[in-house]
């Protein structure tokens, strides 16, 4: 991957993005051509309720130009579902439709709900199951895992991730420890890549609206937070994927420029390496 530094939003199809984003009228087909001429990542959400079909990745392949690169989550019958067991099937489906994509297929996040304290009382369960799956990962793609529970980040996991160099997906999430605690803490970073996700709290921000088109909840502090992480990060050589969602703070793509304009007005040396209009850090 040539870009240090890839920034997108989580999926490309939300209809209210028309007219402050997409040009009114623009037929949802061409949303993500579209998308690709301001931004050189995207993160499917789409993937984790269904499998894709085969000409459904074709389509975004010839869609986005040379250089664009898609997350993707795993399916939610992987992760969900059949809880990491006996879905060898699903996941073989799973890997050769996306592996259509060619190199442009970036990440694929396995994307893990908070477990209850009855659900799960102690860590060593999950732990297990994720032990015993993370052998069956082809080798050739690139994997990140989220885990909700702040309990779950133990050595235990942080050593099974970086053993197959996937990487803990690190996220902005009420439930979640934040950057500031995570990024000081010995073997973090499991893999060759960081995964950096910025969901915010679904539950209050629906309670203000549910158009996404504008700015409503003021990020500016927590973006604060993340900047120096993240140059840390690029420090080591490692490329960082990371993706907005509207419920962050209400408009992902505006949430994308307020978090350029941080990045940009960083008094960082490392700012000098990642100069404005490289890949993910704003429009092209």
């Amino acid at each position: 991957m040539p870009a240090p530094l890839y920034i997108g939003t989580s999926s490309w199809s939300a209809p209210s993005w028309e007219g402050v984003f997409y040009p009114r009228g623009t037929p949802p087909g061409e949303y993500l051509s579209f998308y690709a001429t301001r931004f050189d990542t995207v993160e499917i959400d789409a993937t984790f309720y269904r499998i894709p079909s085969a000409a459904m990745v074709d389509g975004w392949r010839e869609r986005t130009p040379a250089g664009f690169r898609f997350a993707a989550k795993m399916p939610q019958v992987v992760t969900h579902e059949k809880g990491l067991v006996d879905c060898g099937e699903e996941c073989a489906a799973f890997f050769k439709v996306m592996e259509r994509l060619g190199d442009k297929l970036g990440p694929l996040l396995l994307q893990f709900r908070y477990f209850r304290k009855d659900e799960l009382p102690v860590p060593d369960p999950f732990l297990d199951r994720l032990a015993a799956f993370l052998p069956t990962l082809p080798a050739q793609l690139r994997f990140a895992v989220e885990v909700r529970n702040k309990s779950l980040v133990t050595p235990r996991l942080l050593e099974a991730l970086a053993r197959h160099r996937v990487a803990l997906a690190f996220i902005d999430h009420p439930w979640f420890h934040r950057i500031g605690a995570l990024a000081g803490r010995d073997g973090i970073l499991t893999g060759d890549f960081a995964y950096l996700r910025w969901l915010g709290d679904r539950r209050g921000i629906e309670a203000k609206t549910t158009t996404w088109d504008r700015l409503i909840v003021d990020r500016t502090r927590e973006m604060g937070e993340w900047i120096p992480a993240m140059r840390d990060i690029l420090r080591t050589g490692r490329t960082i994927h990371g993706y907005f969602n509207n419920h962050y703070a209400g408009y992902a793509v505006g949430s994308i420029e307020r978090f350029r304009e941080r990045w940009d007005a960083g008094e960082d040396p490392m700012a000098a390496e990642v100069p404005p209009g490289t890949r993910g850090s704003g429009a092209r």
